[in-house]
């Protein structure tokens, strides 16, 4: 059997029939944009507006991401709401370790990018990413809902293209 090159005009011969032609990478990445499984780590405020996230007002639903895992075996996002301390370090790790590949980190809050007001202090990280490495940073103190809409969105865009 010879295989040839797809040329432009066999391209619009399957366009027209309704046929797609892609990799299997595209469809998979596709898919895994559309139904992240998230994970949560919450403390002190931004918690509050992850769960105003998932009420009837801003119904994060409509994103397909409302599914919301109790396990870390499950999840493939893990949503770090608020500043990690150092003796929350070796459980948010485990956690961290125990999701499966591939996995995402969306860090929420100024406590969780950069240590926010506590950063100062002796018993907070300066944020996520000197524990593992953060997909997509969500500015605030506390950010608002849509902010994290749009920090999903971005990973969402993010997803898609790797």
């Amino acid at each position: 059997m010879v295989l040839k090159s797809i040329e432009e005009n066999d391209v619009e011969v399957l366009e027209k029939h309704n046929i797609i032609v892609t990799t299997l990478e595209k469809v998979w990445n596709w898919g895994r944009a559309r139904s992240f499984w998230p994970l949560s780590y919450g403390c002190n405020c931004c918690p509050i507006e992850l769960m105003a996230a998932g009420a009837g007002r801003f119904d994060i639903a409509r994103y397909g991401y409302e599914v919301f895992r109790a396990s870390p075996r499950q999840a493939d996002l893990l949503i770090v709401a608020g500043p990690i301390t150092l003796k929350m370090k070796p459980a948010v790790e485990r956690v961290y370790a125990q999701m499966p590949e591939p996995k995402w980190v969306l860090a929420m809050g100024n406590c969780a990018t950069s240590g926010g007001p506590f950063r100062d202090g002796y018993s907070v990280l300066p944020g996520a990413d000197s524990l593992f490495k953060v997909d997509v940073f969500v500015p605030g103190c506390p950010p608002r809902p849509e902010a994290l809409f749009h920090g999903l969105l971005e990973l969402k865009k993010k997803v898609e293209s790797s």
